[in-house]
């Protein structure tokens, strides 16, 4: 795992939001709901602190892997660069050269503009964990995504079951209220958004394909329509395999962001011309 600097603000920001819906859920709503020396509200302040800390793990894991990037010795094989009937009608040569860095890159690798390099198997870059998300970090990536959509919607149950029992009497300040019911509304906003962001992953997962691979999909299918053919993407290679490719073949290492024995070098991938 190879580390590096965190000169983005992103990043502060990050951890500085994490901070506060820790502080706020436990030491506000699950205090005045249900008091932390109960068992009850200790139970719930325990869960929620090991969500947080598995969100906090899984970010640095996710921030500080090098997502891969295509070695100075790499040689394509021209062979595995032969238009299919699928394909789009630009040359093999076209495809494994950049136009950016003029270096030969392996299938599913795409140059990235902020960190100027190509990076294998790109899904995006993240300005959230300064980083591209791509062949060797996609795995931390999509384990972030999951134990933030859960933490985000145990802090949302807390905080909204907190706002509802409260006894709010005329004593209680104006500004009191605004912030518990703002607070709710926040993290019930940022549990949707993660959620959402969740089943795009998830299904980007099950299809073994990446965000930019999706957008360049679409414009291959529009493509074979117009010359009354098919496409299909050519590294989906079924739901069961797509996943054991992304979180490896333990299911009880799915949800560790660490266990990635599983990932190769990246250079090639199992297609459905393997299988066939």
């Amino acid at each position: 795992m190879e580390l590096k600097r965190f000169p983005s603000i992103y990043v502060l920001l990050v951890f500085l939001f994490l901070g506060f819906i820790y502080y706020v859920t436990v030491f506000v709503f699950i205090e005045d709901w249900l008091g932390l020396p109960s068992f009850a509200g200790s139970l719930n302040a325990l869960i929620f602190t090991f969500l947080a800390s598995l969100c906090a793990f899984s970010f640095c894991i996710c921030a500080f892997t090098d997502p891969g990037g295509v070695p100075s010795s790499y040689v394509p094989d021209v062979e595995e660069y032969q238009i299919s009937d699928q394909e789009t009608k630009k040359t093999g040569v076209h495809r494994m050269q950049c136009d950016k860095c003029s270096i030969h890159r392996p299938p599913r690798a795409h140059h990235c503009r902020v960190c100027r390099r190509c990076v294998l198997k790109m899904d995006h870059h993240c300005i959230w964990i300064n980083n591209c998300v791509g062949h060797r970090n996609y795995k931390p990536f999509l384990v972030l995504i999951i134990y933030a959509t859960v933490a985000s919607t145990y802090s949302a149950t807390m905080i909204i079951s907190c706002v509802l029992q409260k006894d709010w009497n005329s004593s209680q300040s104006l500004p009191l209220k605004i912030f518990y019911v703002g607070c709710g509304l926040m993290i019930a906003g940022l549990s949707l958004t993660l959620g959402t962001f969740l089943c795009w992953h998830i299904y980007l997962t099950a299809h073994n394909m990446t965000t930019v691979e999706y957008y360049e999909g679409k414009r291959a299918a529009w493509l074979a329509r117009k010359s009354g053919l098919s496409y299909h993407h050519p590294y989906d290679v079924g739901f069961r395999k797509n996943v054991t490719l992304v979180l490896g073949p333990n299911m009880l290492k799915w949800l560790w962001p660490t266990s990635s024995s599983h990932i190769k070098d990246g250079l090639d991938f199992l297609s459905t011309r393997d299988n066939s």
